[in-house]
């Protein structure tokens, strides 16, 4: 029962957590996401659903910031840290969020790859150019998810966890992995899109044709946008 209770304690964040990185020059700044959508959270969750095709319409900037903001952004600040809209052991918070955009998918920004800085709500680009179909042939071939205007890569790195839980770390990674994915999910009904979920794929294929850091292990693929009326 004790060692039960110190891990409800350190899930509660009252440890230290990590502190706020601000944006870097050159980052694509977010417009503040929205508190109050046009449905209910229970019409969100009954109409759900793993969607595969996408029209080639395009998502205005609103909508993806909206979108990274429900997978892993900030929603408090305590003494200087920030606190997100996923649970987190410790509050260590091991994921990052990658958006993949195709050329003139989104408003306003140009085709590449970008990492969310959820403490600056901002993006910092990574690669250019539309990876999209490199995408998709690294997930064993599935190019269906190309036709998604936006997709959202979660990584994972075990390490920021697994430095206080040891090896019980990495599997509350992939637990904080799948909130973040159900947040998207229910934000993109929200907005009235819809997203799939993809997690058949070569890790370091994937890892390779996003330019991701090593230790951040991809751990699912989501591509979004309108559906295929």
């Amino acid at each position: 029962m004790r060692k039960i209770h110190i891990i409800l304690i350190m899930a509660a964040g009252l440890l230290p957590v990590i502190p706020l990185k601000p944006a870097q020059a050159g980052d694509v700044s977010l417009p503040e996401p929205g508190l109050k959508g046009s449905i209910s959270v229970e019409e969100a969750l009954k109409s759900r659903r793993t969607n595969r095709s996408f029209s080639g319409r395009t998502l205005s900037l609103e909508q993806l910031s909206q979108i990274l903001w429900a997978a892993y952004g900030v929603t408090a600040r305590r003494g200087g840290y920030a606190l997100k809209t996923v649970p987190s052991a410790g509050a260590l918070y091991p994921l990052d969020i990658y958006a993949v955009v195709g050329a003139q998918t989104v408003s306003k920004i140009e085709a590449g790859v970008y990492r969310y800085n959820p403490e600056a709500h901002a993006l910092t680009r990574l690669a250019g150019g539309d990876r999209r179909e490199d995408l998709g042939r690294a997930a064993l071939g599935q190019i269906w998810l190309s036709r998604a205007p936006t997709v959202i890569v979660i990584t994972g790195e075990y390490a920021r966890c697994e430095v206080k839980y040891g090896s019980r770390g990495r599997n509350y990674t992939l637990m904080e992995s799948g909130c973040a994915a159900q947040n998207i999910f229910l934000q993109a009904e929200a907005l009235g899109l819809k997203a799939g979920i993809i997690g058949a794929f070569v890790d370091g294929n994937v890892t390779k044709t996003l330019g991701l850091p090593p230790a951040h292990e991809p751990l699912l693929i989501m591509p979004v946008g309108y559906g295929q009326d």
